[in-house]
């Protein structure tokens, strides 16, 4: 129980004032004169005022209260290495221990979860939504139990009452680190670009050589390893094999003794872009669809096409002179063995053997596409008969070879099944309706070279009696592709309703570029915050199910589900960010979610930099608990509250008022009458003194 006086004044405390102020003149005055009752008349305008302000006696039942320790427990990513979940563990029972010690003092546990995407340690965030809780007069102290690694030091509260750290990791840790400073976003094919790089060693690092392995993979093909030294920048120049996204992975294995091998990996995507595609169309002859071709690449402005069509073979003398002549001479020689790795694709439309191009030339066009180049040929009548081009070097290459008959009827190009699975004519047919049979409503050709497919060639499209119309083929490093009618430009032209021409060549020119968008075999990964669509491509009917390799070397194995033809897809959200290994069957790939090392494995030294000064800012400490248990005491606000082996906490002395008695001291009248016998006593003493 406490009693307190208080005043509830009958006026304004501002008139009281002023009546006190005035009562503290007329005593001075009186004073100055010599009255012999000054005293009695200070002591009546007390009791006046008095009166006037009503003085009460307040009384409460108060409840004492405990008070409060927060203890922070980190549980974000970091924590989770080498044994500082143990340590952490050991820390908080110690504290609980000295807590149970402490008369009248609650603990409050309160646990830092590992923050969402890659947010990092959200400690500060943490301890401002657990004081937002708390009464602020009840908090004795703050203990954060963390490896000093948080992400939100600019969101730190005010702090009512000393904050301590006790402090995670050994003095013997050490940990390495790979850092890509420096990649693009995107690369233009065939120039080189320049990834910077980085490997440290932080902690009490074991003296080396100074030089570590390292490994470098694209698209997750077999790696290329290199010794390179730590603590430098390292420039690496990088060519691009390919258009499209290019998964880069660079990696540096764990070493004995480093805490995590989280950060020793790192994943860049660059997305290849062709500055120009180079094509050489080479006509045979004039036809309908020369113009056709032509008019389609040239619509394209990242295609730099060379277009020549042979109107002139060699043997034909008119006797015209050569000065007056307006075609120029055909730079065989130039384009064909000087020049012909400039180019991405070659096109032979309606090509017929002249003696323009000697057989050599023809071989070295051959030798092109086996180390990587593209040949497509557009065919008419003269691919069946004496002059075709099959019928030279190039045969051995081509894959569909003409049985000498030209069919001359109507049909309309259908897709084979093979050809629904294939990522160059999957899903054409939604470029046009559906006839009653279920096939698009496609304009009809009318020409068709009867040709013999090997087994290998793929064969995408149909035509007459489902002969092969499209065929597609894989030659040593490059690819060939051969379409048996020269009857494409009618959809060009609208015909009957025409068809996807535009859309056609484009996937076939960007398949034969080997773009992955455009692979028959593929797997591939598009990350949506942590949810990851997995899509597998195949010409198979069926596939396995895909293992996914997490951060830390775990595995999760995921069925796919056919969702069109040649598509299998699933969707899984991923625990962690970080990289992300993929396989299924033979085909494998990588993917990041988040940077590859996120941003709880940056620092993974244990670190009192950031958190020191917020401790010593309240008085508190940082204590390793590797040194070993601590214990408690209580100290006064302001005064330091750690020490070695020790951290205080300020006992706030917090209560709850059960009841609450207000009683008058005297009433008005009685203070009324006491001022009145006060006043009369001085006239009496001031009267006797006269007289």
């Amino acid at each position: 129980m406490t009693e307190t006086l208080i005043l509830d004044p009958l006026v304004p405390m501002m008139a009281l004032y002023v009546l006190a102020a005035l009562g503290a003149l007329g005593l001075g005055l009186a004073i100055w004169r010599g009255l012999a009752g000054w005293w009695l008349r200070g002591l009546a305008g007390l009791a006046i005022l008095a009166a006037i302000g009503n003085p009460s006696l307040q009384r409460e039942e108060r409840t004492p209260l405990s008070d409060i320790v927060i203890a922070l427990i980190d549980e974000s990513a970091s924590q989770d290495i080498s044994d500082r979940t143990d340590q952490s563990a050991a820390a908080l029972a110690n504290l609980s221990s000295q807590i149970a010690k402490s008369p009248n003092t609650e603990l409050r546990v309160v646990t830092v979860p590992d923050g969402d995407g890659d947010s990092g340690t959200q400690l500060m965030t943490t301890l401002t939504e657990a004081l937002a809780e708390e009464p602020q007069a009840r908090i004795a102290g703050i203990v954060a139990i963390t490896d000093g690694r948080i992400h939100d030091i600019e969101r730190q509260p005010a702090l009512p009452a000393p904050f301590h750290t006790l402090l995670t990791g050994k003095d013997s840790d050490w940990d390495r680190r790979l850092i890509v400073s420096n990649a693009p976003a995107f690369a233009i094919l065939g120039e080189t670009i320049t990834l910077k790089l980085r490997i440290e060693d932080q902690g009490a690092a074991p003296q080396t050589n100074g030089l570590v392995p390292l490994s470098i993979a694209i698209d997750g093909n077999t790696p290329l390893s290199f010794q390179v030294p730590t603590g430098q920048d390292i420039e690496l120049p990088l060519d691009l094999p390919h258009g499209g996204i290019n998964v880069v992975q660079f990696e540096t294995p764990a070493a004995d003794g480093e805490l995590t091998d989280r950060n020793n990996a790192a994943v860049v995507q660059i997305n290849g872009v062709r500055d120009r595609l180079r094509v050489l169309l080479v006509s045979g002859e004039p036809h309908p669809g020369e113009r056709t071709w032509r008019n389609l690449l040239k619509s394209d402005a990242g295609v730099d096409l060379v277009h020549f069509t042979i109107l002139r073979p060699p043997e034909k003398q008119d006797g015209v002179p050569v000065d007056e002549l307006s075609l120029i001479a055909f730079p065989t020689r130039e384009l064909f063995l000087e020049k012909i790795n400039d180019f991405d694709l070659i096109i032979f439309d309606r090509y017929r053997r002249r003696g323009i191009l000697p057989g050599a030339y023809l071989d070295n066009i051959r030798n092109y596409v086996v180390e990587g180049g593209a040949v497509l040929i557009s065919s008419g009548p003269e691919y069946g008969g004496a002059e075709s081009i099959y019928r030279s070097p190039l045969g051995e290459i081509l894959p569909g070879a003409p049985t000498a008959r030209v069919f001359e009827e109507g049909y309309t190009p259908q897709i084979t099944d093979l050809g629904a699975r294939h990522p160059v004519t999957a899903g054409l047919q939604d470029y046009a309706p559906s006839t009653d049979d279920g096939g698009p409503a496609w304009g009809r050709w009318f020409r068709l070279v009867d040709v013999l497919v090997p087994e290998a060639a793929q064969v995408v499209m149909s035509g007459l009696d489902d002969r092969p119309l499209l065929i597609l083929d894989r030659i040593g490093e490059g690819r060939v592709a051969l379409m048996a009618s020269d009857q494409s430009w009618l959809w060009d032209r609208g015909f009957e309703g025409g068809g996807p021409q535009l859309e056609l060549l484009r996937r076939l020119a960007h398949w034969m570029m080997k773009e992955p968008e455009l692979e028959e075999e593929a797997l591939w990964a598009e990350p949506t915050g942590q949810t990851m669509r997995i899509i597998r491509r195949s010409l198979a009917e069926d596939v396995g199910d895909v293992t996914v390799t997490h951060p830390d070397g775990t595995e999760t194995v995921l069925e796919l589900t056919e969702t069109s033809p040649g598509n299998f897809e699933t969707l899984w959200k991923a625990p962690d960010v970080g990289l992300y290994r993929l396989r299924e069957g033979d085909t494998e790939t990588v993917t990041a979610l988040g940077p590859a090392a996120p941003r709880e494995f940056e620092q993974t030294i244990a670190s009192d930099d950031v958190l020191g000064p917020v401790a010593k800012g309240t008085g508190g400490g940082v204590l390793n608990i590797q040194d070993g248990d601590i214990s408690l005491r209580s100290v006064r606000s302001g005064r330091p509250a750690a020490g070695r082996g020790w951290i205080g906490i300020t006992p706030r002395g917090a209560f709850q008022t059960a009841d609450i008695q207000i009683k008058t001291l005297l009433p008005a009248w009685a203070f009324l009458m006491l001022a009145g016998l006060f006043i009369l006593g001085a006239w009496l003493r001031e009267g006797r003194r006269t007289g």
